[in-house]
């Protein structure tokens, strides 16, 4: 009997110093997020944001949904530090946040993961479209702008479906249609298939019908309206780095689905792994918000110049510039 009291006390003891070890390893990276990366995904959102608005007559079609990856990310970067800031991420946390803002933070940083992800997917689709019917305004910047107010339309009805399902985890079982839906692992399953799955296998037809069209070259190929040869580079480092910072987050999600909630997936080391891997795999997704702002900007080479071109213009706010006064003195004569 005492020989197994002690062989508890020290599996409860190897546990405390694996959590604490898991809570240190977490909370730096945190830090070490929110005072690298939170700032360069910040600037470079709004830039890309700015600059891309500022000269919409030059906007093509994957900018447009490159601008609109970019206000998720702002989005994300409202979340971020209000999460990493808390107790679940950092031993030293600035605050404790009520259920009400919990859920919300929930409702944003989902609608966020939906926009990412059908933006990444449909930008796909419309460069195969693009590549094997040219000019043929299907994929138009009019007609990608409507396509992305249905996105956020759609990511927003669906998280607040999943939405129900939290809500009524949490509240009296009095209620008989919550008494119903109190299930969470149901929100993560409408999360996995709808935010993952769909897309995914989407992404993937859209790169077997990209390829295929690049092996049977054509005189199209050499139209001078098609898009610019860097972009299918782009198109691939970004849905690459998408899918692999998400992914994680995503299978976290997945045995959550399967096991159930933590408590049911075991005690001591199996049940701290899992709520680390949960936490650094939303910290990872959280990394998104910077990623794909900072790689548009090396691949994507006209971005230089249509960000001078808007210094020039905030430069020239207050006083005439000189080609300004040439094309005016142009008009006078």
């Amino acid at each position: 009997m005492g020989i197994y009291m002690r062989s508890n006390e020290t599996d409860a003891g190897a546990d405390f110093q694996l959590c604490q070890d898991l809570d240190l390893i977490l909370s730096v990276l945190s830090l070490v997020y929110l005072l690298v990366c939170f700032p360069l995904g910040l600037c470079y959102n709004v830039l890309l944001v700015a600059v891309n608005l500022s000269n919409k007559v030059s906007m093509t079609m994957p900018d447009v949904y490159f601008v609109n990856v970019a206000v998720a990310g702002l989005v994300l970067n409202l979340v971020a530090p209000v999460e990493l800031l808390g107790s679940a991420f950092t031993r030293w946390h600035a605050w404790e946040y009520s259920y009400e803002l919990h859920i919300t933070l929930l409702i944003l940083f989902n609608i966020s993961s939906l926009v990412v992800m059908y933006s990444t997917t449909l930008l796909s689709l419309d460069y195969y479209i693009e590549r094997a019917l040219p000019r043929t305004y299907m994929s138009s910047v009019y007609n990608t702008k409507h396509v992305c107010g249905f996105i956020w339309g759609g990511a927003v009805l669906t998280s607040f479906s999943s939405l129900l399902f939290y809500v009524c985890n949490h509240i009296s079982t009095k209620m008989v249609e919550c008494s119903k839906m109190q299930n969470e692992e149901a929100a993560d399953a409408i999360m996995l298939f709808i935010g993952y799955a769909v897309p995914a296998a989407a992404v993937l037809y859209a790169f077997v019908l990209i390829l295929r069209i690049r092996k049977e070259s054509t005189p199209l190929d050499q139209d001078s309206g098609r898009l610019d040869p860097s972009i299918h580079r782009l198109l691939l480092a970004s849905v690459c780095v998408q899918f692999a910072l998400w992914t994680p987050y995503y299978t976290a999600l997945l045995a959550h689905t399967v096991t159930g909630a933590p408590r049911h997936v075991g005690s001591g080391h199996h049940s701290l792994s899992y709520n680390f891997a949960m936490r650094a795999s939303k910290l990872l997704a959280f990394s998104s918000s910077f990623a794909m702002p900072l790689m548009y900007r090396q691949m994507n080479k006209n971005f230089a110049g249509k960000l001078q071109r808007l210094l020039g213009r905030l430069h020239c706010r207050d006083q005439s510039c000189p080609h300004e006064r040439s094309a005016v003195q142009q008009v006078v004569t």
